[in-house]
């Protein structure tokens, strides 16, 4: 990968690679769920932890090869398990929990010691070939690229390195398994030859789509993934109900849900715990994570974190909120303007090129333009609540802490640094004094002042 993160720890569509094998293991309900882990296992482990933390590792120290890799998680477990293991790769997040449903099936059901999880792919060149018995159908070598016949190579079916074992064969034959190869290491695969070799029976289980064995070892492949996971989520998403106009520009995460009828416009990324209800609209160009869109609201060129939306409420385009914002119903955050911890009500609208933080604002208020409610004093953060009703100003700076009361009006241009009792008219300005002829005096030849002269002639009747 070429980076200071562990390969693992790469993200898709809001997960890290092990964080999506985690989640298709866990599907299984499996009695134990164990990592193995070796390269930069701190940082792996405390991600564990955080995504997973009934999940428990096994320490590699030394990485020598798959089948060592299994045996230290056998290790962890006491040495033998009763039952099946089954096995995956940590770099595979496309593997989907239904597939290793269906692998753990096939494996009961065919009462197999060991069964590979293989795909059909249209192009085979550098993996492993499946090699079956014609009469039975099970499974009688796995053979390297480099080491297949002409006739090998033409077989399409390819191992994917994530296999189902009976749990107390599975330990036996890991002792069993030989270093004597070129990188010296002991390999998984080897144990299949090995149970097979004592008269027990290798199968395979067929995953419907071979994207989903992919493995994940540099960025052009994590893109690639990235993709098809996305591809996969809002084709869901549509045979769902929801409107997505035009998939190819528009990003989820695993974790964004959706009510039928939402609508999605081109170029929007949904991110976290985002929730889109029926009738929303979410787009064109917006960015939303963990955020609450209401039932019938619309949402236009906006980024949001951490936001809840009222049923009907308009945001946007060009607006920004900040955690802690909450838009009632049929609310309005218009052009330009961010919100932070700010509590709007209900048919509320701040329309455009305002700053509401810290802020209460009850139902049916109307904020003026360019309106900033200062709340921060150069060492804490005030609160400032505006009542129900209220009609605000152009250009009003409204000082924390301070209480605009029910009905009231503010004058434009006002700074507001004291309460306002309910249906009072708060004027805080100076009084406009006009200078006469201060232009002419000041600025001389000027084209304000030949202007402003030619104004006074036309208004004197001078030719």
């Amino acid at each position: 990968m070429k980076s200071a993160t562990p390969k693992v720890l790469h993200s898709i569509c809001g997960r890290s690679l092990v964080g999506h094998v985690l989640a298709a293991a866990r599907e299984l309900e499996p009695e134990n769920l164990v990592v193995v882990v070796g390269h930069a296992r701190e940082q792996v482990s405390a991600h564990l932890s955080e995504i997973d933390p009934h999940v428990r590792t096994a320490v590699q120290a030394e990485q020598n090869g798959t089948g060592h890799a299994v045996r230290m998680a056998l290790e962890e477990l006491g040495g033998t398990i009763d039952g099946t293991v089954v096995v995956v790769c940590g770099d595979t997040p496309l593997l989907t929990g239904g597939t290793l449903t269906q692998l753990a099936a096939t494996h009961s059901a065919d009462g197999n010691a060991v069964t590979v999880l293989t795909a059909e792919v249209p192009d085979a060149t550098g993996y492993g070939r499946i090699v079956r018995d014609g009469a039975s159908g099970a499974v009688t070598a796995i053979v390297e690229h480099k080491d297949a016949s002409e006739s090998q190579r033409a077989i399409r079916e390819i191992n994917s390195g994530v296999f189902a074992f009976d749990g107390q064969l599975l330990a036996d034959a890991l002792g069993k398994v030989r270093t004597d190869n070129s990188q010296g290491e002991e390999y998984l695969t080897d144990v299949l030859g090995i149970l097979r070799e004592a008269g027990h029976r290798v199968g395979a289980s067929v995953a419907a789509d071979h994207r989903e064995i992919a493995g994940i070892n540099n960025r052009v492949q994590l893109a690639e993934a990235r993709r098809t996971l996305n591809d996969r989520l809002l084709t869901d998403a549509m045979l769902a109900g929801v409107t997505v106009v035009d998939p190819a520009t528009t990003w989820v995460d695993v974790t964004v849900t959706f009510e039928q009828d939402a609508v999605v416009h081109p170029g929007t990324q949904l991110l976290g715990a985002t929730h889109v209800a029926s009738g929303a609209e979410v787009g064109p160009n917006t960015r939303l994570k963990d955020t609450r869109v209401g039932a019938g609201a619309r949402v236009d060129n906006t980024v949001s974190d951490s936001a809840e939306i009222g049923p009907q409420a308009s945001v946007g385009p060009y607006a920004y909120l900040r955690p802690g914002t909450r838009l009632g119903l049929k609310s309005k955050v218009g052009t330009y303007v961010e919100t932070k911890n700010a509590s709007i009500g209900e048919g509320t609208k701040v329309p455009h090129l305002s700053y509401v933080g810290d802020a209460t604002i009850g139902e049916y208020s109307n904020i003026g333009a360019a309106s900033v409610f200062v709340n921060y004093d150069g060492e804490a953060k005030h609160h400032t609540t505006v009542g129900s009703h209220c009609k605000t100003g152009s250009d009003n700076m409204f000082v924390a802490p301070v209480t605009i009361g029910d009905g009231a009006y503010t004058a434009a241009g006002s700074v507001i640094t004291k309460d306002v009792p309910p249906g009072s008219l708060a004027v805080a300005r100076g009084q406009q004094r006009n200078i006469e002829g201060w232009v002419a005096r000041k600025r001389p030849g000027s084209a304000a002042a030949k202007a402003a002269e030619e104004a006074r002639r036309e208004a004197a009747g001078e030719s």
